[in-house]
């Protein structure tokens, strides 16, 4: 599905991302981690292509997307939707607007210019923002709602693409606890419901275990680790961030409650919160 063949980035002197090779042979959750400044981000936006890289191939169902140009580069970044770790909203544009803002990529150059949508648009968002849980959120500012309803936003922006892939760089990283566990629940139902292939840049090792089919760790911008989340020891995890024996893991803890679980979880929509759950965040 998705091949990373020799994937370097360098920025003058210093190599972000080293020779990475991996694959994603069916669709998968998976969890990047490591510290700040392991290559995680850059990776992620060389797929995205917001990042040219240096040298290397990234194959997707056969197709070398780091060498597309022009309409075809623009078409993959709305097949390849990205969720940001500060939302990138309009703040003072109404939140059905916002996500609508995803479908720019399908319309032509005049519609994009003055951001006209249709109404298959407008039922699109609306459906998108239900399922996240917050529909009754559309007519607002987006800049009125908390951390946690703006990214749920911007992961409805994502789905309006009706995107192939799905990534996700530290979008629980400004989140407390208790948003982080909604948006982490989102981004597992997408991949579950859809069957979509989400890659997510994380920081918290519980988050990677309770979330992903998958792991790799990062650092220095080479691969250090590869495997499923059960394997992410202590000591692997000291091998990723590159730590000694005082390594405490409870550093890198989101606190999550009761994380859901992977394989044969039924999957839960984060629309589906009690009315007291929904009115706290």
């Amino acid at each position: 599905m998705i091949h990373f063949e020799g994937v370097t980035k360098q920025f003058g002197n210093r190599v972000a991302v080293d020779n990475v090779s991996f694959s994603i042979d069916a669709p998968q959750m998976v969890g990047i981690i490591g510290r700040s400044g392991a290559g995680k981000s850059t990776l992620l936006r060389m797929i995205n292509r917001l990042t040219p890289a240096t040298a290397g191939r990234i194959l997707f169902n056969g197709r070398d997307v780091l060498s597309l140009k022009g309409g075809e580069k623009r078409r993959w970044q709305r097949d390849c939707a990205m969720v940001f770790q500060q939302f990138n909203l309009v703040p003072r544009l109404d939140v059905v607007t916002n996500v609508m803002l995803g479908r720019l990529n399908t319309h032509g150059t005049l519609k994009s210019m003055f951001n006209i949508f249709g109404k298959g648009d407008i039922d699109r968002a609306l459906s998108a923002l239900d399922r996240l849980g917050i529909v009754q959120e559309a007519v607002k500012r987006a800049e009125e709602l908390s951390g946690g309803q703006q990214q749920r936003v911007a992961i409805a922006r994502a789905l309006v693409q009706e995107p192939q892939l799905v990534l996700a760089d530290e979008p629980i990283a400004s989140l407390d606890p208790m948003n982080a566990q909604i948006v982490m629940d989102a981004l597992r139902e997408i991949h579950e419901r859809d069957g979509k292939t989400v890659i997510c840049n994380l920081h918290t090792l519980d988050t990677a275990r309770a979330y992903c089919d998958r792991v790799i760790g990062m650092r220095d911008g080479v691969i250090v680790f590869d495997g499923a989340p059960e394997a992410l020891t202590t000591d692997v995890a000291r091998e990723i961030y590159g730590a000694d024996d005082s390594f405490n893991e409870a550093a890198t803890s989101t606190a999550l409650d009761a994380p859901r679980q992977r394989a044969g979880a039924v999957p839960l929509s984060a629309g589906a919160m009690t009315p007291a759950a929904a009115a706290a965040v």
